[in-house]
């Protein structure tokens, strides 16, 4: 399900009317947006807080944007403008499909989101306590951030039992299947912190001298993965496997679209596109 409502969530990131809607509220430049946006839910929060939910940023790239951007526009401000910009975004994905398949998948999503575990969640807790949107693609949209950050949170809580530190569990995953080129930049970190992060990871026992993966990383790394799947069950199971099963049949022509718009380096980590033919 989550290589499902993913994409749909992610069109926040990298639809061209998604950047336009924080431009127009005064965000300019790609990540004042990025983190006013995803960091609104929260209040006007400082670079700290945000560092350690956010998890893999360098704490000085987020200090470049928090709490500047509360100086340009209020969290309810950022909140708005995100919203439109990925309604705008599906919108475009979504008009040959009928009203009535997008008001199905939206109430199943919503009802999924709804039944979200919160407690030591707190992307996910906060999503989750927005109001509910007023049209079918908002409803859409909402649910699938309020699960997106609902997983996300799960999965920042398995990588701290890795005991990596967040620069570490970055550097690994480009040794394994992630681009460095693109990580290192959208992450934040310097060269040098780069460095000393590899030469943790080798003296952790997660790669080898020469920079290849060792068999306890993997299977360390699997497990956390495990981990954070078996803690995003909870709505699913709620949902049902019938239900569930449906909304995925209807979230496929949805999700295939919204990831034509996904870099193919870009950190989400989504498996590689599969074939899907548009329902309805």
């Amino acid at each position: 399900m989550w290589t499902h409502f993913e994409p749909v969530h992610a069109v926040t990131y990298f639809h061209p009317r998604a950047r336009a809607a924080y431009e127009a509220v005064g965000l300019r430049g790609y990540w004042r947006g990025y983190f006013a946006g995803r960091a609104a839910p929260l209040g006007p929060v400082d670079a700290p807080a945000v560092t350690a939910a956010f998890f893999s940023f360098a704490p000085p790239m987020v200090a470049r944007a928090l709490p500047s951007v509360w100086r340009l526009v209020s969290p309810e401000e950022a909140l708005r403008a995100r919203l439109t910009g990925a309604v705008q975004a599906l919108a475009e994905f979504t008009y040959e499909l009928p009203e009535a398949h997008l008001v199905e998948a939206a109430e199943l999503l919503e009802e999924a989101a709804g039944r979200v575990q919160t407690a030591g969640r707190v992307l996910g807790a906060v999503n989750a306590a927005l109001p509910r949107g007023e049209y079918p693609l908002a409803r859409l949209w909402q649910a699938a951030t309020t699960l997106r950050e609902h997983r996300g949170d799960g999965h920042v809580a398995a990588l701290v039992t890795t005991g990596l530190e967040p620069d570490e569990v970055v550097a690994w995953r480009c040794r394994v299947d992630q681009s460095r080129e693109f990580h290192q930049r959208a992450r934040g970190w310097t060269d040098d912190e780069w460095a000393a992060a590899e030469e943790r990871l080798v003296e952790k026992g997660w790669l080898h001298a020469d920079r290849t993966p060792t068999e306890h990383g993997t299977a360390t790394f699997r497990a956390a993965e495990e981990a954070t799947d078996r803690a995003a069950l909870g709505p699913w199971r709620a949902l049902g496997a019938e239900r569930t099963g449906r909304l995925r049949e209807l979230l496929d022509p949805i999700a295939s679209r919204c990831r034509t718009i996904i870099p193919a380096k870009a950190p989400i980590g989504l498996p590689a596109q599969r074939s899907v033919t548009p329902t309805g």
